[in-house]
């Protein structure tokens, strides 16, 4: 027979949202218990934010380290040869840093007092799921639920991912070799700044690209410094092309991947040693159970419908992070996951999106809060812009930042100057 265990708060996922929600809830005073089939710290800390910017971080020391390495060298610094790249070694690194942050998630919910059972949850009502561990199934009762599922890489039927040759972010965290050649499908942010950093270690980086331009979401404004540098590196970008299929030709170590597409009404092929499909993310709202706690989903029907205090419409059930819309970022999802354990012990809070930050980490990169100047527009607003190029700045300079064409832009209503929004490049 089942173990059941009891709880005041039962959180699904140990991601961004979950975990900051069980150390607070922990914190609270509140009985708290925390289930994650994987890893602690959820695909930001184990295969995303951090192990992209650790590998990013590598390709901008190697990119700076090889600009020395000239007849003249750079800023009076010179070196004899060139920089050697050990991918295998690069990607160790990278998951000792995964493994450090990942045992410190794990030691803040044991310091809280919160319980982490590791094993996948399957609901079977909205406050009761059993649990497969490895000790055996654990069956849990909450008085209040918060669903911290997140999301997954979405795979392109006729392209699956076989992380071999045809790879999500994950697999391109993984490399053992640097591909020469890497075709990328999609050009939103994590395909950029994977593109970004592979070039920068020596590939040769072609981007597809459904939509007219890439990064969709940021105005032309911000992203040209971001078009131009791709085009000095040799990046090529074809917008307005639409991936068709992907075969691997050849043998043994010959082996290449043949990448069709279809561009100005023609099907078109590359042959490239990896593809790398980024063309979004899905929310995790399969197979655990999601259809027997009665929570409804919105418009779309891919995310949970919320409220402001992330409430669903079943009471008691609450929903954080990527599974509970857009944007899908870690740093809202743990904003909400602090703000739904306060509001379970009893404190009023309010959730409002229109601040979030977004960080893209491209080359160069780009930030943007609260309203462009086209969002403000559409809302009604009669808006200043106060723009300041980096050019003109004394530590950019000191930086080489003035070489991006970067800026910082400022947005603000025009009768009483309130800022609506700040976004910069560079």
């Amino acid at each position: 027979m089942a173990e059941i265990r009891k709880c005041q708060v039962l959180i699904v996922g140990a991601g961004p949202g979950g975990y900051v929600a069980g150390i607070r809830s922990g914190q609270l005073g509140m009985d708290t218990v925390i289930v994650e089939g994987d890893k602690a710290g959820g695909t930001c800390l184990i295969r995303g934010c951090i192990p992209s910017k650790a590998m990013i971080h590598a390709a901008e020391r190697f990119e700076s380290i090889s600009m020395h390495n000239s007849e003249n060298g750079h800023m009076g610094i010179s070196i004899s040869s060139e920089p050697q790249l050990d991918m295998a070694a690069l990607v160790s690194w990278k998951d000792s840093i995964v493994d450090r942050l990942n045992k410190g998630v794990e030691a803040l919910l044991k310091g809280s007092g919160a319980e982490l059972i590791k094993g996948w949850a399957n609901f079977s009502s909205p406050k009761r799921c059993t649990v497969e561990t490895p000790n055996g199934i654990v069956e849990i009762e909450a008085e209040n639920v918060i669903i911290a599922t997140g999301s997954s890489h979405i795979d392109l039927p006729f392209m699956p991912c076989d992380e071999e040759f045809i790879l999500s972010s994950t697999g391109a965290l993984d490399l053992d070799s640097l591909p020469s050649k890497v075709a990328i499908v999609g050009g939103g942010y994590i395909g950029l700044e994977l593109g970004c950093a592979l070039s920068k270690l020596g590939s040769e980086v072609t981007v597809i690209e459904g939509m007219e331009s890439i990064l969709g979401i940021f105005d032309r404004e911000l992203r040209r410094p971001l078009e131009i540098w791709l085009k000095k590196h040799g990046v090529i970008v074809h917008t307005n092309a639409l991936a068709k299929g992907a075969q691997v030709k050849g043998r043994g170590a010959s082996k290449k991947v043949e990448l069709s597409y279809e561009m100005d009404g023609e099907v078109q092929t590359l042959k490239v040693d990896k593809v790398l499909v980024t063309v979004g993310r899905r929310p995790n709202t399969k197979d655990w159970g999601l259809e027997t706690m009665g929570v409804r989903m919105d418009q779309s029907g891919r995310f949970i419908r919320t409220d402001r205090q992330c409430r669903t419409n079943v009471p008691g059930v609450y929903a954080i992070g990527d599974v509970a819309g857009e944007p899908m970022l870690a740093h809202k999802a743990s904003s909400q996951g602090e703000m739904v354990a306060e509001i379970i012990s009893g404190l009023t809070r309010e959730f409002d999106k229109i601040a979030i930050p977004a960080i893209v980490f491209t080359e160069p990169e780009i930030v943007s809060v609260g309203l462009s100047p086209d969002e403000a527009r559409d809302r009604g607003e009669d808006i200043v812009i106060g723009k300041f190029p980096l050019a003109a700045n004394g530590r950019a300079l000191t930086l080489e930042a003035e070489k991006t064409g970067g800026f910082i832009r400022v947005v603000a209503r025009e009768s009483d100057h309130v800022i609506l929004g700040i976004q910069a490049v560079g």
